[in-house]
This record gives C-alpha cells, sequence and structure tokens, in this order.
C-alpha cells in the first residue's frame, strides 16, 4: 500500500510551467441561484404505491394511462373517470367501463393543459363505492404523442381463420413461398426443421423437465415455421405427433405451474401446431388442446391481471410470458366455450401492452432499462407484438417514441465487433453483438428505415442470418435499407428517462474508438441492474480499459451478491466499505450532458443511493439462501453520506476527466474504485500508474486530491465465482482502491489518456490549480472549503467546458452566467461554436410527490 498527500499517477515528466496558467475573468455579474432537484424516497416503485399520474408527474406520453394501485382496488372492479373539469360534467367526461384489472387507457390525444382523473371501486353485485378525490395532471405541448387504438378498434380487424399466429405475414406469404427455396436462409431453415423431426418426443416430454420443455416448446416453432413456409407434408404430421404425445402425457399442476417460462413453454407447444393444423384435427383434439391452453391463460390471468400493471417490470412476464398468454386469448377469443373470458384476457393483454410497453411504457430512450445483456431475451416479443398489433388495428404500433430511437440506442450502448458498452447482468459475457440484437436490428430497419439500424444491420450481417427467432420474418420480408453510417451521428448519446449516457471518439470505426458509458439512474438497481449509480465503462477499440468485474454465473449465489452485483465491482466508490442497495430507492440520477465536436460531458448525482440494506424480500431471501448478512463488514449498511456527484468528460479523442465531489455528515474513509482486466503498475519514485490493453495500447491516470491518499489493488474478489482456484474459465480481474480517509469533504480530479502505446502518453504539467496535457488545460478547484470550479480549455480550437459559478470568456467573449454552480459548453456543433448552460434537470418519474 502507498501512501500519498498529493497523488499524481501519469507517464512522462513532471514540471512546473513558469507561465500564469489562468485567463482573464470577466468582471463578476451575479447569476442566479438555479432550483435544486428534490431527492424522494424513490422516483419508481418496485410496486406501485401512489395513483398514476398526478400533477408531480411530467408524463412520458400523451395520452398518459392511468394506473391505481393494486392495494387501494378493494372492489371486485374499478371505474375511472377523465375530464379537464374538477366536476367530472357529465358531456366532458370520458368514463370507462367496469374492469377488473387497475389502469385505464383513454387512446385519443390529451390536449395540452390540466386535466383529472378519479377512481371508484364497485362491488360484485354492481354497488358502487364514492368516486376518489380528484387527482390533477398537467398535459404539457412538447409530451410526445402516441395514440393507440381503443380495443374496438382492434377487436373488429380480428381474423377468423387459422393459422393465425402470424397473420401479419398473410399479404406476402404466397410469394415467399414460391421462392423459398432460394431464399440464403432456406438451409438454416429446413436444417433446424429436419432436426426438430429427429427428435424423440416421447422422452422429451415424459418424464416431465423444464429444460425438455423449452426444447420442444423450440422445435414446435422450428417445424412451425418450416411448415409455414414450405407446406411440406412430414413437418405438419411431426407437429401433430408432438400434440398426441403431449395430450397423452397429463400434466399435474405441479409440473404445468412450476416455473412460468415453463408454463408458457408448455402452452406453446400445444399452441402452434393447435393454430397451423386447426382445420385438419378433430374436434376431440381440439377441445383436448383448449382445455390445456385454459389451464394456463387462467392460472396467470388470475395472478397477473391487476400486477403486471403496477410492478415496475417483471422479466419472465415481458420477456415471454405476455406474448404467449396473449396468444391463447388471441386463439381462443372466437371459440364459444371460452369466447367471452378469452376476449376479457385479450382486451387486457392489449390494454396492458399500451400502458406499459415497450421497455416498461416509463422509457422512450429506445434504451433497455435492465441493461444491455438482458435485452436480447425480449427481441422475440418486441418484434412480435407490434406487428401483429399494428396488423389486426391498422395502426402503426412502432411510432411509439422507443421503437423510433431504439436503432439508435443498440448502435451506442453496443457497437458492431465490440464489447457491450452498458450495464446490467450478463453485459461483460460477449466479445460482440449477439444474432437476436442484429436481428431487431434489421427488423426496425425494414419496418422504420431508421438508419442507425441499417448501418448496425449491415455490419452485423453475418449475425442476422443466423438467428432463429426472426427466421420466418425476414424469409417473408424482403430487405431493402440503407446500411451508410448516419452522416449527423452525435458523438454523446444522452438516455435520459433510463439514466446512462454513452460518449464514442470515433462511433463508425470501432477499432479507433474511446467509447464511454455511465449511468446514474432514478430505476435504482435490482432485477437485472446492479448497484452501480455513478459509475462507467471505458473501451478501446471494443475492449475493456476500464470494465465492472465478476462473473454473472447465477442470479443471486454468493459471488453475484458480493462481487458481481455489489458496488465494489463497479467504476464508482464505497463509503467507509458500504456500497449501494438492491433497491429502486437505490437511486441516481443523471442530471447533465452535453456534447460538441472536441468535448462531451454528464454529470451524475447519487447522493441517495448509498441508503441503507436491500430490504426487498426477494433480496432478503437471496442473502439468506447465499448464507451472507447485510452487514457494514460485508459492505451493506448505513452511510452518512450526503453529497456524490461524478462529472465524467470526455475530451475527444482520448483523454477523460472524473471529477467527484463527495461530502458526509462526518468523517468517512471514501474509496475510489477502478477496475481492469489486466494489473495496474506504479511506482513510488516516478508516481506513475499504468494498465496495458489486452490488444496492445496503454491507458494512464493521474489523480489529483489535497488529502492523504493510500492506493492498494488485489485481483481477488470477495467471493470467487467458483470452488476451483484459477478457474481458466473466469480469469482474474483486478480492483484498484484509492482510500482518502477521515475526510467530511473531499473532491477528486483524475485524468486518464488511452493510447496506442507509451510513447504516445502526454505529460502533465501542472501550476497551483491549473494542469496542461497536450493542447488541453485543466483549472481545478480541489479544497472543499472553496466554491466548485472546473474549467477545462482546448488551447487549439478554443473549446471551453466550465463548471462553477465564475464567467469565463468564450470564443474572444465574454460570457456571463446565467446560474450558480452551471455548466457551460462552448464547441463546436454541426460545424459552429455555439455556447449551452445547463443546470440540473429533473429526471421524469412514475412515482414522485404527495399521492394526490
Amino acid at each position: 500500500m502507498m501512501k500519498m498527500n498529493f497523488l499524481y499517477w501519469a507517464l512522462g515528466c513532471f514540471c512546473l510551467l513558469g507561465y500564469a496558467c489562468a485567463d482573464e475573468e470577466v468582471p463578476a455579474a451575479s447569476p442566479e441561484e438555479a432550483q435544486e432537484v428534490e431527492m424522494p424516497e424513490a422516483w419508481h416503485d418496485k410496486t406501485r404505491t401512489q395513483p398514476y399520474p398526478k400533477l408531480s408527474n411530467e408524463l412520458y406520453l400523451n395520452p398518459s394511462p392511468l394506473i391505481v394501485p393494486q392495494s387501494l382496488k378493494t372492489g371486485a372492479f374499478l371505474q375511472f373517470a377523465l375530464s379537464q373539469d374538477a366536476g367530472f360534467p357529465e358531456a366532458s367526461t370520458q368514463l370507462s367501463e367496469q374492469q377488473e384489472w387497475c389502469m385505464f387507457n383513454p387512446h385519443v390525444k390529451l390536449v395540452p393543459g390540466r386535466w383529472f382523473w378519479r377512481y371508484r371501486n364497485v362491488a360484485e353485485d354492481g354497488k358502487e363505492e364514492a368516486w376518489s378525490d380528484p387527482i390533477e395532471f398537467e398535459v404539457k405541448e412538447e409530451t410526445p404523442v402516441f395514440v393507440t387504438p381503443a380495443f374496438e378498434d382492434f377487436r373488429q380487424g380480428l381474423p377468423l381463420r387459422h393459422p393465425r399466429l402470424y397473420c401479419f405475414l398473410d399479404p406476402k406469404i404466397d410469394e415467399a413461398r414460391r421462392h423459398v427455396t432460394s431464399h440464403e436462409e432456406y438451409q438454416a431453415l429446413k436444417n433446424r426443421a429436419e432436426n426438430a423431426l429427429q427428435a424423440d418426443y416421447e422422452s422429451l416430454i415424459a418424464p416431465y423437465s423444464a429444460s425438455h420443455m423449452e426444447t420442444v416448446a423450440a422445435n414446435v416453432e422450428y417445424l412451425y415455421q418450416a411448415f409455414h413456409l414450405t407446406q411440406r407434408g412430414d413437418y405438419a404430421r411431426k407437429m401433430e405427433e408432438i400434440l398426441n404425445v403431449l395430450l397423452e402425457h397429463p400434466f399435474t399442476d405441479t409440473e404445468l405451474f412450476a416455473e412460468n417460462f415453463a408454463s408458457t413453454d408448455i402452452a406453446y407447444s400445444f399452441l402452434a401446431p393447435y393454430d397451423m393444423l386447426y382445420d385438419k384435427l378433430g374436434t376431440d383434439v381440439r377441445s383436448r388442446v383448449e382445455e390445456q391452453l385454459w389451464r394456463v391463460a387462467t392460472y396467470y390471468f388470475d395472478a397477473y391481471c391487476g400486477m403486471q400493471e403496477n410492478h415496475i417490470f417483471d422479466n419472465h412476464f415481458w420477456q415471454q410470458n405476455m406474448r404467449v398468454l396473449f396468444q391463447i386469448a388471441f386463439c381462443l377469443y372466437d371459440k364459444s366455450e371460452y369466447a367471452a373470458q378469452a376476449l376479457r384476457m385479450l382486451t387486457y393483454y392489449y390494454e396492458l401492452w399500451t400502458a406499459r410497453a415497450p421497455a416498461s411504457g416509463f422509457n422512450r430512450d429506445g434504451a433497455w432499462i435492465n441493461g444491455t445483456g438482458y435485452f436480447e431475451a425480449s427481441v422475440r416479443t418486441l418484434f412480435y407484438m407490434p406487428m401483429l398489433l399494428s396488423y389486426v388495428s391498422r395502426a402503426d404500433f412502432l411510432q411509439h417514441p422507443w421503437y423510433q430511437q431504439a436503432g439508435q440506442s443498440m448502435v451506442y450502448s453496443w457497437p458492431p465487433s465490440s464489447k457491450s458498452a452498458g450495464f446490467g447482468d450478463g453485459s461483460e459475457k460477449r466479445e460482440e453483438p449477439g444474432r437476436q440484437r442484429a436481428a431487431f436490428a434489421d427488423f426496425l430497419a425494414r419496418e422504420t428505415g431508421d438508419a442507425y439500424a441499417g448501418w448496425y444491420a449491415g455490419e452485423c450481417q453475418k449475425d442476422v442470418v443466423q438467428d432463429v427467432e426472426l427466421r420466418l420474418y425476414r424469409m417473408v420480408n424482403p430487405a431493402a435499407y440503407a446500411t451508410d453510417f448516419p452522416a449527423s451521428a452525435p458523438k454523446l448519446k444522452w438516455y435520459k428517462d433510463i439514466g446512462e449516457v454513452v460518449m464514442h471518439s470515433n462511433l463508425a470505426s470501432t477499432e479507433n474508438n474511446l467509447s464511454l458509458a455511465f449511468r446514474s439512474s432514478t430505476f435504482g438497481s435490482g432485477s437485472h441492474t446492479l448497484a452501480d449509480q455513478n459509475s462507467f465503462n471505458l473501451l478501446y477499440g471494443g475492449k475493456e480499459v476500464y470494465y465492472h468485474t465478476g462473473y454473472y454465473l447465477n442470479f443471486s449465489d454468493a459471488h453475484n451478491l458480493m462481487s458481481y452485483r455489489h458496488t465494489r465491482a463497479h467504476n464508482s466508490i464505497l463509503v467507509d466499505g458500504i456500497g449501494q442497495p438492491f433497491s429502486t430507492e437505490g437511486y441516481g440520477m443523471l442530471l447533465r450532458a452535453a456534447g460538441g465536436e472536441h468535448i462531451g460531458y454528464c454529470l451524475g448525482d447519487a447522493s441517495h443511493a448509498y441508503c441503507g440494506i436491500s430490504e426487498d424480500p426477494m433480496w432478503i431471501e437471496s442473502f439468506q439462501k447465499a448464507g451472507i448478512e447485510q452487514t457494514p463488514e460485508n459492505g451493506f449498511g448505513e452511510t452518512p453520506l450526503t453529497k456524490y456527484r461524478r462529472q465524467m468528460i470526455m475530451l475527444y479523442p482520448d483523454i477523460v476527466l472524473i471529477y467527484d465531489e463527495l461530502e458526509a455528515s462526518r468523517p468517512v474513509r471514501w474509496d475510489w474504485l477502478l477496475h481492469s482486466p489486466t494489473a495496474f503498475e506504479w511506482t513510488d519514485s516516478q508516481k506513475q500508474f499504468t494498465s496495458h490493453l489486452q490488444d496492445g495500447g496503454v491507458a494512464v491516470a493521474a489523480m489529483f486530491c489535497e488529502h492523504p491518499c493510500e492506493v492498494s489493488q488485489t485481483d481477488l474478489f470477495a467471493v470467487p465465482p467458483t470452488s476451483v482456484p484459477n478457474a481458466p474459465q473466469y480469469p482474474n480481474q483486478w480492483h484498484l482502491t484509492v482510500s482518502v480517509p477521515g475526510q467530511a469533504k473531499c473532491r477528486l480530479l483524475t485524468l486518464v489518456q488511452v493510447k496506442p502505446d507509451a510513447k504516445s502518453v502526454q505529460p502533465i504539467t501542472q501550476e497551483g490549480d491549473c494542469l496542461l496535457c497536450g493542447p488541453w488545460k485543466i483549472e481545478v478547484n480541489l479544497s472543499s472549503e472553496k466554491p466548485e470550479n472546473l474549467c477545462v480549455t482546448n488551447t487549439e480550437c478554443g473549446a471551453v467546458y466550465s463548471y462553477g459559478s465564475s464567467s469565463p470568456w468564450l470564443g474572444g467573449k465574454p460570457y456571463y452566467r446565467q446560474y450558480r454552480n452551471s455548466s457551460l459548453l462552448y464547441d463546436e456543433v454541426d460545424g459552429e461554436f455555439t455556447v449551452s448552460e445547463m443546470t440540473d434537470c429533473t429526471p421524469v418519474s412514475s412515482r414522485s410527490g404527495a399521492a394526490f
């Protein structure tokens, strides 16, 4: 361990310049105090506790769904009223039907202004309780508009014939059949189907196994696709054989409902042959299949109705189960024995998709709240549902803002031929995007013409044709889209709804690209997101420079809880060794971001993220099963943290600044964390700190702090991924800790250079509070007793980033700051130098504020 009063890591020389470093300041002005962003207990509930929307909720979309917490539904039904008049006059009030679920979609654009809504419970016998108090909310002019048809419009377009699961392909299916054997994916389609023909379904189906049922469901889909296109009789006969084997195995409730994925795998194994062979099946077989489908449909409808619209994001439901349950209702809505109840279910899932999809319904970014690693698990549903809903309702569900932004998001969060720049479970597993991701880009390019999706699909074409889930769609729909890289692509992208920023120095050329991703999310952590507020990942040439560590082997084993999900595994900080809880309360906020040709920056606030232990029953049970207690010794507990603001500034093309402002209500030990796949090197004499990249290149960090610091590194995990020492498939990773002990306040500035070799690293020179590194001049105030100040200037082109309250010279002219502690960016945008000033932006919330 090395202690130092002033920490400086760098290659090259350290010297003092003999000239003044500070520019002349503009005469003092009187900037205003910007309004502070409040910190509620949570911005989003895991399970809703307050009606939505309220006046304290900025709307995500116009119209917004009206949602009542399931805990407030005390009757058999709910009824909603919506009006611009708090008196709810009959002539100008939209009154819903009495319904079992806890949401209402207006299905019409709401005029900007004040609106009011209310709800009431209705008993099974029709007795109506009193209306709730009016709940006010505001519709703004700038709120994105996305209107879906009323369910009745959708119902009128429902198909009456089978097969219908892929009815949206009907207009082009005959033409596709005529040319199927010449399609580039025909052989792959045939190979999958031929393998499915050879499987022994007797042994797969009995004795029961969830993994075997997953195989059966997949084989059924391969046969369905192949028969739909080729009309070969042996594929149809095999589907009928599978159906008969399934019917001969009476699934017990224990088997059918042991796991929700297995339930819908079993259901789809019944459903796909039933749909494709409907006209060939006897009445008795149809009836027996319908009975099995109905068991699954009713069981999960009873469990999900009222719950899913109030849950932040049930992964399995939105990945697969919702789609299959919708498909069951879609196939049974016109069968006399089930029609009324199936139509009720179909209504629910249609309204649920409108209210809470895609991507939770509280996300317009096109990015994935649960991290890049788990996006692909939802691709089939994200493709299927809008295609079917659009076809039946004759509306375009792909006009949703999330779909309109998804192509660009895919490019920025996981570039071609690169590791993921993003966050969440499993994001470390692959060295380049997978085939499902590529196939989804291809789908977006075909359907929306999105230029980013087209380029991405073109770059990943070899992966597109390997995808199975969207193969039927591709073979029916000819591809026709441009694959050129969008000329207007910005270097920085801010995903405001999910709380992430991504910056790229050369996005179109992965081998030359420095990629920085930063997360500070109001959704907190939990599910497939991690306790990583105010953390970052840095890639160069598509490979890790500084990256989160650990291995995703299990959702909640001891390694996951202690060395993967825990904050110690991420490029963030610990407070007295304690990290962030796994909860929506342990949130961050991404408050500012902007960029130009030479500089990109963002500011995150994780002051609320270190708020105690994980109190979610799911995590309490996980800790118990893993034999881990949530104690300070294990890195869990309360902290006295009051301020943790982090700025990430990319100085294109190869420098990153990290500026941390840390405060607590008493002296603590601040642990600043950095992780690398390779060891860190430094010497006491030169105070150099270097890590060598896996494919060549070097990363050098220089940290500046006015307090004594202690530096250590280890390649050991708090809990190893396996019991086998030095398992080759899980190589050790390196964890650096810079500790600042015994301080209530601390500021840190870290300058990172990423270069192709050590000779290219620029020396850093210092004069007082001023640093020079190549063309960059950096003025910083590291004393917590003085006002915040960080000013970065490119001495060659004149670009400036300024954080603080003083008024600088920009482009040879004085600029008078409007707000204290604002961020100024003077940079080239679209060929012209412009200045922008930003203060903290209040995040959009699905919870915050008083209940009424």
